[in-house]
């Protein structure tokens, strides 16, 4: 019996590695240059990362190796991952635009721009720092979860990359100072105290998750007509519906 409670309480570890696993291969192929392989890569490891703490919830196999495990794995595959896929975006679009680009002519501002992409990863970096000491973010995340902000910067690379949408679409998505100011929003967003939904139902009434119903129906329903490439679409959606709330819950004080 004590043995297979001893393997029950590493499941959740063992799904969190999946997780770690997913993020190092999504890196691999980022650096092979192969942008859509890194995207789905990282929507696995966010498929793992809910996965591992819905099994330690099942199973009461919670640990404090699990939970620094956790967060070590989320830096990797949410932090790292999306910060280098930021700067393979932005180094692209310089290319696109600029003929002879290279890294040792740029001019100051550029490599600014260039660099910036490092922020997602610091951010990241907070982000889950602060949410491995605050026990109040079960229920609502304060700031952008790194999972979301991964997804959206990660499935960008479906639209970019992706023969079905027009050419113009995706050299609108690459103006290197358009990926800027996203990388700084987003970063911004990552370590503000902006309230934003989770997922978690403390019950499955209406009345008390009309958010959450409202939103899942909308996803549902954008996948259902668009498919992966309305993941995107989806996160963004997601930032809207919190940032709104946050200002009417603001509004009403």
């Amino acid at each position: 019996m004590e043995s297979k409670k001893s393997i029950v309480k590493h499941i959740p570890n063992f799904i969190t590695s999946l997780n770690l696993v997913c993020g190092i291969l999504s890196i691999i192929m980022m650096i092979e240059g192969k942008i859509i392989p890194a995207f789905y890569f990282i929507l696995l490891a966010a498929v793992f990362d809910f996965l591992d703490g819905l099994s330690a919830r099942i199973l009461d196999a919670y640990s404090d190796v699990g939970k620094q495990l956790d967060s070590l794995a989320d830096m990797v595959s949410f932090g790292v991952a999306p910060a280098l896929l930021m700067f393979y975006y932005i180094k692209y679009s310089f290319l696109l635009h600029q003929s002879g680009f290279a890294i040792e002519t740029v001019a100051w501002y550029e490599i600014i721009v260039l660099y910036s992409a490092i922020l997602i990863a610091v951010a990241s970096g907070f982000r889950l720092a602060k949410f491995n000491i605050d026990p109040n973010q079960s229920f609502t995340f304060s700031g952008l979860p790194t999972p979301a902000n991964a997804i959206l910067i990660a499935s960008a690379g479906l639209v970019i990359f992706s023969p079905d949408f027009p050419e113009s679409l995706s050299q609108f998505i690459l103006n290197p100072y358009l990926l800027f100011t996203s990388t700084l929003v987003l970063s911004f967003l990552l370590v503000c105290k902006i309230p934003m939904f989770s997922l978690k139902f403390k019950d499955y009434k209406f009345a008390n998750n009309i958010t959450r119903y409202i939103f899942l129906l909308i996803s549902f329903a954008l996948l259902i007509i668009f498919k992966v490439i309305a993941i995107p679409v989806i996160i963004i959606i997601y930032i809207l519906i919190s940032v709104a709330g946050w200002i009417g819950g603001a509004l009403k004080q």
